[in-house]
């Protein structure tokens, strides 16, 4: 007798709030979502900081890297290409605010959808968010010299929806996208990016 079922994979993890430190580091999502809004309080309310960029001012990498260096106050040896994006998004010292937490939000991120690069910005940007949440060294152990801190990126659309992102977010080999609550999340998968179980 056959006793074989099919057992259904697991439902990906829904997008975490913007004060959690846990994957998915990106989500695409419409610029009304109240997860937004309430993320961006909470996060808010902890002594975090919401940076706001202009995806129509970013359809090249080199005004793409100046948005960046000028919203964020990168320091003056930003090398304005995509290893020293994560660099200095994962290194990011604060500038004296109470908390070095923050979440990037990316307005009129339609504008995106077509650039050549969409797919490596995704994957830096997960990369440097991995970094970031997590700071683990190459062998997965947290570093005991540099903290932690809270680094989400949200591609707030106006007209398109955020399931059309996908198969340039997944483009590069190392970026999962999963579609989960109207909002498409993107994370890094494979055994080069072993997740830990962060305090939240």
């Amino acid at each position: 007798m056959d006793t074989t079922t099919d057992t259904p994979a697991p439902a990906p993890a829904p997008a975490p709030t913007l004060t959690e430190r846990r994957s998915p580091w990106v989500v695409f999502t419409r610029r009304d979502d109240p997860w937004v809004t309430d993320g961006t309080a909470a996060l808010r309310a902890r002594g975090g900081r919401v940076f706001r960029l202009d995806g129509r001012e970013m359809r090249e990498p080199a005004p793409l890297f100046a948005a960046f260096a000028r919203a964020l106050s990168f320091p003056g040896y930003f090398g304005r290409n995509w290893p020293a994006l994560v660099d200095c998004l994962h290194d990011w010292h604060g500038h004296g605010a109470d908390s070095k937490d923050i979440a990037v939000l990316i307005d009129h991120a339609d504008a995106l959808l077509d650039a050549e690069f969409t797919g490596l910005f995704v994957s830096v940007l997960c990369e440097a968010a991995w970094k970031a949440n997590l700071q683990l060294d190459a062998d997965g152990i947290p570093h005991e010299d540099w903290p932690p801190f809270t680094l989400h990126f949200v591609f707030l659309l106006e007209h398109v929806p955020p399931a059309a992102f996908a198969p340039a977010a997944a483009r590069d080999a190392d970026v999962g996208v999963a579609l989960v609550d109207g909002r498409l999340t993107a994370t890094l998968t494979g055994d080069d990016w072993p997740e830990a179980a962060p305090a939240r």
